[in-house]
């Protein structure tokens, strides 16, 4: 079966940088695992980077969102921790100045992946804008996002996005208090 883990903006910003939030980190060494068991099966590995320029305020996503991260080259542009270890430099790099990626989906779409599988952050703004994109690009795969690996600063907002992702029929797995 041909697939692939995207590992949606593990950055540094969005873990303990300027838009971190307590059990960002706890997401680390799961997300390293994951990666490392596609590995093992053969499965390729995809990272998103969030990506703004020093204007970034001066954009509409500034605008709704007055917090400066992510910006090229910069240490919150970085991927963290162990997860950031196991990202390999021939592993396929999208750097997207929103929440989705078309290039990804238009990716995933040439690539023609029976399973995608998605972790990151942050799970209501990119992870869920991916996981419809590459529901989008790939009708007939399956579409996994891993509830252990993601999260918000908004608990009920993750809840909700994982709600949403389960109505178009996005497969969720390891939901608290379920059994997958």
């Amino acid at each position: 079966m041909k697939k692939a883990l995207i590992v949606v903006d593990y950055q540094k910003d969005f873990v303990t940088g300027s838009l971190g939030f307590p059990g960002a980190e706890t997401l680390d060494k799961v997300i390293a695992a994951k990666i490392q068991e596609y590995r093992s099966s053969g499965g390729d590995v995809i990272v998103t980077l969030d990506t703004h320029a020093e204007n970034y305020l001066e954009t509409q996503e500034g605008r709704n969102l007055p917090i400066v991260h992510c910006v090229r080259d910069t240490d919150g542009w970085n991927l963290f921790g162990e997860t950031a270890k196991q990202i390999w430099e021939t592993d396929c790099r999208f750097e997207k100045g929103t929440f989705g990626s078309l290039a990804l989906a238009e990716y995933l779409k040439e690539r023609g992946y029976e399973q995608v599988e998605l972790v990151g952050l942050v799970s209501n703004i990119c992870v869920i804008s991916n996981a419809v994109l590459a529901k989008a690009a790939l009708p007939d795969a399956q579409i996994i996002v891993d509830a252990a690996c993601t999260a918000s600063n908004d608990e009920a907002m993750n809840e909700k996005a994982l709600d949403v992702m389960e109505g178009i029929q996005i497969k969720v797995i390891h939901r608290q208090g379920e059994s997958n």
